[in-house]
């Protein structure tokens, strides 16, 4: 899959997460979380342009309409914790995927501060052979992230 980088070129993602960012905002919790929706669904659209399509041919009232669909749906990965409304953008890009779910969350802080990421529950369908997209908003550090993949 060929990487995109957001910051590559202005769109309505940075405004969500600028607002995201700011302190007031993060301070207003719809808010906050109906922009991480929105990002997940700016994200799920630009990965969506990666994935593998096939020719269709669609017959409407007017003829046959020739598009592509997907050959092969993702299977979503959420991490648990924050990513709940990043996950849900993608979800509703990609409605007909199947969901993995890993709880994961930080686990007791050393005397020099740093922590390591405990993982205890991983719900998943077989991935073999699978195109997974794995979401995590990474709010901090990106160890759950880091420690999912592993």
């Amino acid at each position: 899959m060929q990487p995109f980088v957001l910051a590559d070129k202005p769109s309505l993602a940075h405004h969500f997460l600028n607002e995201m960012r700011h302190q007031t905002i993060q301070q207003d919790a719809m808010r906050f979380r109906r922009n991480m929706e929105r990002l997940g669904e700016v994200l799920a659209y630009e990965l969506s342009k990666n994935l593998i399509y096939q020719k269709t041919e669609t017959q409407t009232v007017l003829g046959i309409a020739k598009g592509f669909e997907l050959v092969e749906q993702p299977v979503l990965v959420s991490v648990l914790r924050a990513g709940l409304p990043f996950y849900q953008g993608f979800l509703n890009f990609f409605d007909q995927s199947k969901s993995t779910f890993i709880g994961a969350y930080r686990g007791k802080h050393t005397a020099d501060e740093s922590f390591e990421i405990e993982l205890h529950y991983i719900a998943s369908p077989d991935l073999t052979n699978q195109t997974v997209i794995l979401i995590d908003p990474m709010l901090a550090t990106g160890k759950s992230f880091v420690s999912s993949y592993k």
